[in-house]
């Protein structure tokens, strides 16, 4: 099946959605298509669904959109590749499909950043989005003891987010100083709606413990024998599952009050967000080599005419920059320029705060270290950081090791080799994501 579209947008979070309402709008006889997938509107930040989210500006946005009679959506659609210029090969679970597009707007947003240590690999320790997106999904947390750890705002949401579905959160643990803490604190008076969104957090988590300047070093296992730990806690993860290792405690360590032991049933840990780029990249886009950013000019345009990024694609900076970000896009795709002209201010005050996110929330070198020689970082491949070490590429790496090969196809371990060891993917792998056969031989005109 082959569909053309006059604006085609890849993401359905709030830049992708934002994009396609201003588009919409702004050119009501083009043909305007949304491809995500997820089964839902929203992205990572409106998970579960615009239309159900406490934000306002997700459900007006949605409803919008819904009445529009010339935007139309495809969930769980996964884009392969491009199979010539101008054209998308997308995936669902029933099918394949060509999508054809005059102009094209990436809002594939951005991932966590998982980093090695001893132990990360256990049960028990997740991504801290990720086991954000699992009890926003439903998954049980009532009555599990939690360990937050990392850095950056995403913390204090996702604490939020496991205290309302009934976790116990024993401890918040931020690597980054309080004097960075503190200028990025001060630096939330030029957007006021921020201060009040931590005061909202902080409220949330009052009583929690908050650990400025400590980071986990390790997580430590108990073995589970037919259900039932040894020594383990009444309900913990570790009492669960039978005949494997699971998580039982973390080791954090404390500016100026050494290291300490704390009982937990989970860990979840992230060190901010990245961006995904590998859509842009295979289309030929250029990315910042530092932070793997994709660069737009004024009109959200990339280095390939007619396309267009916007959203944490183009550097990680929160809802509002996708928001301005998604608008100026949809407006830019739609040849109208003029109109996207007020966004403009409003997309420069939040990309100051996407920088001073990026200052204060700078990973120190402690956190690079922590692996050791049997660490694994490539979870798929089963690679650890000592083979990994020894190579100077990630070509080098992948050609020995197969690291980056498995189905991932690089998402978790490119972005630690990328902040363990500076390298950098020289080029795209495609299919993007994992592909049956059928939909490669669907794209094939012979």
């Amino acid at each position: 099946m082959t569909q053309l579209f006059d604006i085609l947008i890849i993401g359905a979070g709030p830049a992708g959605l934002a994009a396609a309402h201003a588009a919409a709008v702004a050119a009501p006889g083009a043909r305007v298509g949304v491809v995500d997938d997820n089964p839902m509107s929203g992205g990572q930040i409106w998970r579960g669904g615009a239309d159900k989210q406490p934000d306002r500006r997700a459900s007006e946005l949605w409803s919008a959109l819904q009445a529009a009679p010339n935007v139309s959506f495809m969930h769980q659609h996964r884009v392969l590749y491009a199979p010539a210029a101008g054209q998308l090969l997308v995936q669902s679970p029933a099918a394949a499909a060509v999508l054809n597009y005059q102009r094209l707007i990436i809002a594939t947003g951005a991932r966590e950043l998982l980093l090695p240590f001893p132990g990360w690999t256990l049960p028990g320790v997740c991504g801290a989005g990720g086991l954000q997106a699992l009890a926003k999904g439903g998954y049980p947390v009532a009555g599990k003891r939690v360990v937050v750890a990392g850095s950056g705002p995403l913390l204090l949401a996702v604490a939020a987010t496991l205290t309302e579905r009934g976790a116990q959160v024993v401890a918040i643990a931020e690597q980054a100083a309080t004097p960075q803490l503190a200028r990025f604190a001060l630096g939330l008076l030029a957007t006021p709606s921020k201060i009040k969104q931590g005061l909202q957090l902080w409220t949330a988590l009052r009583g929690i413990p908050y650990y400025r300047d400590s980071y986990v070093t390790a997580a430590s296992s108990g073995t589970a024998m037919h259900g039932a730990a040894h020594a383990a806690p009444a309900g913990s993860v570790s009492g669960s599952i039978a005949g494997m290792d699971c998580l039982r405690s973390v080791t954090l360590r404390r500016h100026g009050a050494g290291t300490q032991i704390i009982a937990c049933d989970y860990l979840a840990c992230g060190y901010g967000l990245v961006p995904n780029p590998e859509l842009a990249m295979s289309l030929g886009c250029a990315v910042t080599p530092a932070t793997q950013a994709v660069q737009t000019d004024t009109w959200q345009q990339t280095t390939v005419p007619g396309i267009y990024c916007a959203g944490e694609g183009t550097g990680v900076g929160g809802v509002d920059k996708a928001l301005a970000e998604g608008r100026i896009a949809g407006l830019a795709a739609a040849g109208r320029q003029d109109l996207a002209l007020p966004h403009i201010s409003t997309r420069s005050r939040w990309q100051g705060f996407a920088r001073r996110l990026a200052r204060a929330f700078t990973l120190r070198a402690e956190i690079r270290a922590l692996a050791n020689d049997g660490s694994v970082v490539c979870r798929c491949e089963d690679v650890c950081h000592g083979e990994l070490r020894q190579h100077d590429s990630w070509r080098s790496a992948k050609l020995h090791t197969r690291c980056g090969m498995g189905p991932c196809q690089g998402r978790i371990c490119g972005s630690a080799t990328a902040t363990l060891y500076g390298w950098r993917p020289e080029s795209v792998r495609v299919p993007i994501t994992p592909a049956r056969v059928d939909s490669i031989i669907h794209s094939d005109p012979t």
